[in-house]
């Protein structure tokens, strides 16, 4: 997806997370370790969350900020989780999924961020803010939800 306007970053991120639950859902049914199969059930249903929160910003965000453009601000290709969900997830151990799943959510933040600082109207740059705190929380709610399970 070739990410223009604010409008246009807040869909593929919907996409993103959309793929994400949808990759973590399948993947779920085929691993075989208890453990890794409730994280990958739980980051389904946050990600499927987070999809649907995420979509929520188009209806409620100023018109101007979601028309303007982003296209000169991106340096570098946007994330893409794997393209196509063979199972890479249903082979993975508990560890590695967590670190899979912050890596993605990491590069969005810092996409987030990057964005946030070259938002040429205050409605872009507030909007770029709470999609930022946004996924912030939601990945410090997932590292805290991982952590528990860890522990078990």
């Amino acid at each position: 997806m070739n990410i223009e306007t604010f409008q246009d970053l807040i869909d593929w991120t919907h996409q993103l997370h959309a793929k994400l639950a949808e990759c973590f859902r399948h993947c779920a049914t085929q691993h075989e370790e208890a453990r890794a199969k409730w994280l990958l059930e739980y980051l389904s249903n946050h990600e499927a969350t987070l999809e649907k929160t995420v979509a929520g910003f188009e209806k409620q965000a100023d018109p101007k900020a979601l028309h303007t453009w982003v296209y000169d601000y991106l340096s570098h290709t946007p994330i893409t989780p794997h393209q196509a969900c063979s199972s890479p997830y249903a082979e993975m151990s508990f560890d590695d999924i967590c670190r899979e799943v912050f890596s993605l959510h990491d590069q969005v933040i810092e996409l987030y961020r990057y964005l946030e600082g070259r938002a040429d109207i205050p409605e872009a740059r507030d909007l770029v803010r709470e999609l930022l705190q946004l996924e912030e929380h939601e990945a410090m709610r997932l590292a805290q939800q991982t952590n528990r399970a860890r522990d078990l």
